[in-house]
């Protein structure tokens, strides 16, 4: 493996000479040995709502993304590097974090013609798909085929855009319409090749719009409270600015469907009268009690917050039930043993912890992300990995599992060891991982991080007051407070710990070069042609 040691931080890289990992060279399995690998890649599902993850609220099972946890390895600490759709994306397929990839904000597009690990497995020999969220703005290489949404993409009848050229609207929820979409592509691929297919979903990104079939999951059940669901903030730095609150960022029609007059239906507007006709139906008897006696206070939030759980895991059921659909028929057409399933999101999400929904915050719920990998034959079934792995280490996992050359640097380091070895950590595996937030959206305030595995450090880059221009650190000590709730960092008894970790911290940005503050700036991001893109750009 290629790699670049830095002792004083443990920390495992591939950052330097590009080319010559061990065992990676060019097709260098015959085309029998090479896997064909299938990458489920969801919208801000996090590990809390995956039952194999078994955090301890009683949320309902997710029996077919449990059964890739069952048949392979589960990666209990799995961390994005930017916890927000487009960067994140960009990150997996790179293998490079925001600062190197392109993009480090909402704004930015992938550039056409950066390496990434769909294209290096296409020139390789791979045929390759993606079916679903792509969210990168320009259109998609290094596939064989492709039909994806535009940006976000709607949750009903979504508008696809195709690799011939053609858009067209397809009927029907888009969990099942991606899933259609890459199920007819396995059965008319090219299988002298192997193959790479991604099928990436748009649920349960908000708003969540469940399908009508999952419509009327949950309808009896009243889901635990987080511990955290109306915390006041006290002591930390800038998690009090926000405006992600349960409570007051929450929006009573377009999130949580109620429906108490005719304008609140323009959220459902794209829906056919069928459709349109079940939702309201499916609100009705519980929004007519709503409006008879209007809850507030606490009482409202959470009575806001049992709604809007309902909506995102029956979203989850949805994929959940999709997922299936994709085993059943890899089963089906004997592909199975040969196939590593790989079932993650592009980044955790809050599901009412801090009273919050969305993401962006490098605080557990949302840096955590959920990685789940089945490879028969290579990954003992029913493992479980506690070793530290981040997003950039996609690209030279998958690249190394089909022999492919890694022709471009990274900052990742392939996962091989973990999947072969059991889930054993081996000497020398990074105990430190990196995380940059710029976007700003929701009021989350710009923010870096380090996180070790009883430690994690953040740093406020920007402040927004004079509170945080006091104080641009926290310190929080994961083993004692896994819910973040106490700031060390004004306390004199951390004093050590804290200079040790702002050592740290340092540290970790001059290894992976990230001292150049003008890519960090909105609109650095890089403008290319307009055909380059699934939709002309809007002129700003």
């Amino acid at each position: 493996m290629r790699s670049s040691s830095f002792p004083a931080l443990g920390l495992l890289l591939s950052v330097v000479v590009p080319g010559l990992l061990a065992g990676f060279g060019p097709n260098e399995l015959s085309a029998q040995e090479r896997p064909n690998i299938v990458f489920f890649f969801s919208d801000d599902l996090t590990t809390q709502s995956i039952s194999a993850y078994q955090y301890g609220l009683e949320l309902p099972p997710t029996p077919n993304i449990d059964r890739i946890a069952n048949e392979g390895m589960l990666f209990e600490n799995s961390f994005c590097g930017n916890s927000i759709c487009t960067p994140s994306r960009c990150t997996v397929v790179t293998g490079l974090h925001s600062h190197k990839n392109g993009i480090v904000n909402l704004a930015g597009a992938l550039d056409p013609e950066r390496p990434t690990w769909p294209k290096a497995l296409h020139n390789g020999g791979y045929t390759t798909a993606i079916f679903g969220k792509w969210h990168m703005k320009t259109k998609p290489t290094g596939f064989d085929e492709w039909a994806v949404l535009s940006g976000q993409g709607s949750y009903y009848n979504p508008d696809f855009y195709f690799s011939n050229g053609e858009s067209r609207r397809i009927e029907g929820h888009s969990t099942d319409v991606v899933t259609d979409l890459a199920l007819d592509w396995l059965s008319r691929r090219d299988t002298s090749k192997p193959f790479a297919l991604m099928v990436q979903h748009k649920a349960p990104h908000r708003n969540c719009k469940p399908s009508l079939r999952e419509l009327e999951l949950y309808r009896d059940i009243k889901f635990p409270e987080p511990p955290t669901l109306f915390d006041d903030y006290e002591g930390r730095v800038a998690a009090a600015s926000h405006k992600m609150g349960i409570d007051g960022h929450m929006r009573m029609a377009s999130d949580l469907m109620m429906f108490s007059n005719e304008e609140d239906l323009g959220v459902i507007s794209r829906f056919t009268p069928a459709q349109k006709k079940g939702y309201i139906a499916a609100f009705a008897e519980e929004n007519a009690a709503f409006l008879a006696n209007p809850p507030t206070g606490k009482d409202l939030v959470r009575w806001k917050y049992q709604r809007y759980m309902q909506n995102y895991l029956r979203c989850v059921a949805g994929v959940d039930r999709n997922v299936g659909r994709v085993l059943d028929e890899l089963d089906k057409a004997g592909l199975s043993d040969n196939t590593i399933v790989v079932y993650c999101a592009d980044q955790g999400f809050y599901l009412g912890e801090h009273g919050w929904f969305d993401k962006r915050w490098a605080y557990e719920e949302s840096l955590k992300m959920p990685l789940i990998v089945r490879w028969p034959g290579k990954v003992k079934p029913g493992t479980r990995c506690a070793a530290m792995v981040q997003n950039i280490d996609y690209a030279p996992t998958f690249l190394e599992a089909a022999g492919v050359s890694l022709d471009w640097d990274v900052h990742g380091i392939s996962l091989m060891p973990l999947l072969t070895s059991g889930g054993a950590t081996p000497d020398g595996w990074r105990d430190t991982i990196y995380y940059r937030y710029i976007d700003g959206g929701h009021g989350v305030a710009q923010h870096s991080a380090i996180r070790t595995n009883d430690f994690k450090l953040l740093y406020f880059d920007r402040p927004r007051s004079e509170a945080e221009e006091k104080s641009r650190w926290e310190l929080f000590d994961l083993e004692n407070d896994p819910q973040e709730m106490t700031n060390l960092a004004t306390d004199a008894a951390y004093a050590v710990k804290l200079k040790s970790m702002q050592d740290r911290f340092q540290a970790t940005r001059e290894l992976y070069d990230d001292t150049d503050e003008s890519v960090w700036q909105p609109g650095a991001g890089k403008r290319y042609p307009p055909e380059t893109y699934i939709r002309p750009p809007r002129r700003r």
